[in-house]
Formats: structure tokens, C-alpha cells, sequence
């Protein structure tokens, strides 16, 4: 470079080989080099390559991934404790948090359509009521999995949930609970909500985000006027008859 420089002089002018000079060592100094090491706006967190991987669930690695861990809990029972969320970055968005008075328990729940439970499998009555085996749950299999867990583990308060796993018979879900009674969840403004005596049980209320979406309070504006406070509420405030006296 020096060469080239130095035998172009006579062309450009020594100026201009000064000024190319100058402007060389800038490239060099210590401030160009760390903006140029310094992160663009695209870089990723650990947790949003998680989430990412977790959208294609196709993929090679996340297949192998799904049949390895359907083989791991096809061999627990129904209902059993995790020592750490399987999907961190969703436990995370639900509200989970790596410290004490949270508790992970992973659910199983069977796939398909609810079955009626009549004694000998008789159903006494008119024969459009004899239908047995396929019967449409009004909640999904999350808030089913929400009540079980909430059942087992009666002193606890379920949070939030989310999925897991499946293959051709169960479905997985994870469970985020709180310890009400521990000091940490108690002295945390943010969690401490749910310490309260009026939040027991959400899971049986349908107060939480799964209960919530089978009761449909996602929908908003006109598609939701005949849904809150719930839809047997509305049924019954519009079949009233209001005789008042002055009318």
C-alpha cells in the first residue's frame, strides 16, 4: 500500500496521499473498531432462538426432540412434578420464574372427544340424548389439565399452563403454580395478587387464560354483546321480564 501511495503521488498530489493516510489510521482506531463489534438491531436473545425453534415444530432437530420426550412422559404418571419447565421461554411469557413459590407439574390428558359417564353405558330417555362417546367439550384440554392439577394440589394456585407434547392418544401440559403461603411470592408486589382469599381455585372459575378463552371474553366489540359477564348471564338478563311500575 505504501508503494502504490508513494508511486501515485505525482498523479493526485501529495494532499490527496495525506488525506488517504489520515483517513486509513481512522479506520484503525479503537472507536471504529468496537462500533463495528458492537450488536445491529436484529440480534437475538437465547429465549427469542427458543421461540423460534419452537415455530418449526417440522423440523429435524424439533421432531427428533418430540418423539424423544413423548417416550419420556408416556413413561411418568398422568400427573407428576417437573424439576424445570421443558419450554423456558414460554413458561417465561406466561408468567413463570426461576425462583422459590414456583412450581412446575406436567399433566396428561387424553386426546378426542369427552365421553358422558352413565352407569352401564345407559342412557335412559329419548334416543337423540343416547349418545355417549362424542360429546364436545365446551373447554379445551388445557383448562381440563388446569382443573385436574388444581384438584391434586388443592393448597396451591394455578397460574397460567401451556403445551407440550402430544401423540395420537395424550396431550401434555405444563402447569405454572404458586405457592401462596411462601414469603418470596408474599413480599413480591407482582405475584402477591394471588395470595388473595378471592383467588382460589381460578382454574375451576374459568379465570384463567385457558378458562378465559373457552368462556370467550377474547372476543371484544359485537361479536361478544351476548358474552359478559358470561353468556348465562346474558341469557338470563335478556329472557327477563321487567314490569315496572311506572311504564
Amino acid at each position: 500500500r505504501l508503494q502504490r501511495r508513494d508511486g501515485h503521488r505525482s498523479h493526485f498530489g501529495s494532499s490527496h496521499s495525506s488525506s488517504s493516510h489520515l483517513g486509513s489510521r481512522a479506520e484503525d482506531s479503537p472507536s471504529a473498531c468496537t462500533a463495528a463489534l458492537e450488536p445491529s438491531a436484529f440480534t437475538m436473545g437465547a429465549y427469542k432462538y427458543l421461540e423460534e425453534l419452537w415455530r418449526k415444530k417440522q423440523s429435524d432437530v424439533m421432531r427428533f426432540l418430540a418423539r424423544l420426550r413423548n417416550w419420556e412422559f408416556r413413561q411418568l404418571p398422568a400427573i407428576h412434578r417437573c424439576s424445570r419447565p421443558s419450554r423456558p421461554d414460554k413458561a417465561r411469557r406466561v408468567g413463570y420464574k426461576a425462583k422459590q413459590g414456583y412450581i412446575v407439574y406436567r399433566v396428561r390428558v387424553k386426546r378426542g372427544d369427552r365421553k358422558k359417564r352413565v352407569a352401564k353405558g345407559i342412557v335412559y330417555g329419548k334416543p337423540c340424548h343416547q349418545g355417549i362417546n362424542k360429546w364436545k367439550s365446551v373447554r379445551s384440554l388445557r383448562a381440563l389439565a388446569e382443573e385436574r392439577i388444581g384438584r391434586k394440589c388443592g393448597g396451591l394456585r394455578v397460574l397460567n399452563s401451556y403445551w407440550v407434547a402430544q401423540d395420537a392418544i395424550h396431550k401434555w401440559f405444563e402447569v405454572i403454580l404458586i405457592d401462596p403461603f411462601h414469603k418470596v411470592i408474599r413480599d413480591d408486589p407482582r405475584i402477591n395478587w394471588i395470595c388473595a382469599p378471592g383467588k382460589k381455585h381460578r382454574e375451576l372459575r374459568g379465570l384463567t387464560a385457558a378458562g378465559r378463552k373457552s368462556r370467550g371474553l377474547l372476543n371484544k366489540g359485537r361479536r361478544a354483546t351476548k358474552l359478559r359477564p358470561s353468556y348465562r348471564a346474558a341469557y338470563k338478563r335478556h329472557q327477563l321480564m321487567r314490569l315496572r311500575r311506572y311504564r
